[in-house]
């Protein structure tokens, strides 16, 4: 009598760990996440291709994207430049929010803020990234503070006429630019026209390197003093039950965005492959005292005089999307820490025959 074949040993399941900033920004499954046929919505069962139905899911995506972004919420910020006007408008998330980004530009003149958001002409530039999210979101107040300040009081060299800005606008045609200095050069120092003024305020390209290397000198002076450090003390009755309300509250929030995050979890999961959403991006720093700015072109973070010590830079991946890339994978995490300088060019040898 043949014996009975042992069952063959079950493979145990491949766990792999997804990234909350990117699969919330790019995944069509978090934006529409799948529902079952029949699904009760307000009080009444609902085919999937209803209008409530559609709507349910859509919101349901909102929420799911919510609840992703919590767990790097103030960690990540996320810096876009405008093609076409040099503006500069900042995220916390890594796709660009129609929102968020209108809300960040200031009116100078007829056209200055468009009526919608051109997905087109908004193109990553560098993302700065923070180990404590109160350090993130510090940064992020200032940044924004700094360019709306810029923006609305200029400096008077800005929106003046100055020689360096005569020999940047003169025409290369000789004719012309003798055309050129009879019209500008007697009114060096007289204020410039509004299309001008509005050109040269919307350009935040230079100026927001340097106010990111600003922000992080300043902050360097704020932890020393004890920034982001939980150790301040409620005196009053009052501020330690506002304090414990708001923590029980934060705590409420916090288990549903987990719960929903899970059950997102379990959706995509299959007997195979078991996914886990991560508490962190890939280009997390885990240095606390660490700051880590990936670039799309390291060149530009020549516009800043001079860099933390603390700053650690690197790259962008190449992208042809408007959504914020991760780390470009060079084999190192960080291209350059010390001064921008010139690559010195190699000796030539010379051979005798």
């Amino acid at each position: 009598m043949a014996s009975a074949s042992a069952p063959a040993p079950v493979k145990p399941a491949v766990t792999k760990l997804l990234d909350p900033s990117k699969i919330a920004a790019s995944w069509n499954i978090v934006r529409r996440p799948p529902l079952p046929n029949n699904m009760v919505i307000q009080g009444k069962p609902r085919q999937q291709g209803s209008n409530a139905f559609k709507e349910f899911q859509k919101l349901e995506g909102i929420r799911l994207r919510k609840a992703l972004n919590r767990l790097t919420h103030g960690k990540n910020i996320y810096v876009y430049n405008n093609l076409r006007t040099n503006q500069v408008v900042y995220s916390l998330t890594r796709h660009l929010e129609k929102n968020n980004v209108l809300s960040q530009l200031i009116f100078h003149r007829k056209k200055s803020i468009p009526a919608q958001l051109r997905k087109d002409v908004w193109v990553p530039y560098y993302s700065v990234h923070f180990d404590d999210a109160k350090v993130g979101l510090r940064a992020y107040h200032l940044l924004r503070e700094f360019s709306m300040q810029r923006q609305l009081s200029p400096p008077r060299e800005l929106i003046t006429v100055t020689e360096e800005w005569i020999a940047r606008k003169r025409p290369r045609d000789p004719i012309e630019a003798e055309k050129f200095d009879r019209e500008w050069r007697p009114k060096i120092g007289a204020l410039l026209d509004k299309k001008e003024r509005a050109r040269n305020l919307m350009d935040q390209k230079a100026t927001s390197v340097a106010d990111i290397a600003a922000v992080l000198h300043i902050q360097e002076e704020e932890i020393k003093n004890g920034f982001g450090q939980p150790n301040r003390e409620y005196k009053t009755r009052k501020e330690r039950k506002r304090r414990r309300a708001a923590r029980q509250k934060e705590a409420e929030v916090s288990a549903k965005a987990a719960e929903r995050i899970r059950q997102f979890e379990n959706l995509i999961s299959t007997d195979e492959v078991q996914y886990k959403v991560a508490d962190s991006t890939e280009e997390q720093v885990t240095n606390p005292m660490e700051v880590k700015i990936l670039w799309s072109d390291l060149h530009d973070a020549r516009y800043a005089a001079k860099w933390p010590e603390r700053v650690k830079h690197g790259e962008l991946e190449l992208t042809r999307e408007y959504i914020m890339p991760g780390q470009k994978k060079m084999g190192n995490d960080v291209l350059a820490n010390d001064a921008f300088e010139e690559k010195k060019p190699e000796p030539e040898t010379v051979t005798t025959s």
